[in-house]
């Protein structure tokens, strides 16, 4: 079994703290937004073991590396997999909300 570790970008984080800001701020329901980072990192961590036996997403933009992504609850999680010499690397890159126009958000990512 492949070990993988394990990259977050900038982006995903600013993701996640807009996410966790609206609904903390605006919904005012702090424990919503708790529960939603742990259901996040739980989600990850359990890709993390065998993150391309899953279908990839089908982008606009050709790229090297395909995104994958992760469904929780209303969100998605889009990463890519990184082959650096024997190295393997599971990059997170966006945690967008499941109804937004996610192809074009996607379309100006690296």
């Amino acid at each position: 079994m492949k070990s993988y570790k394990l990259i977050y970008l900038p982006l995903f984080y600013d993701d996640v703290e807009k996410v966790t800001s609206y609904i903390t701020d605006t919904l005012r329901n702090p424990i919503a937004a708790k529960h939603l980072i742990d259901d996040i990192e739980k989600a990850i961590l359990e890709r993390l073991e065998s993150p391309e036996s899953f279908s990839k997403y089908e982008s606009l933009k050709p790229r090297r590396n395909p995104y994958y992504r992760i469904r929780v609850r209303n969100y998605l999680i889009f990463y890519v997999v990184i082959s650096e010499g024997d190295e393997k690397i599971m990059e997170v890159r966006r945690l967008l909300y499941g109804r937004r126009n996610i192809k074009g958000l996607l379309m100006f990512d690296r």
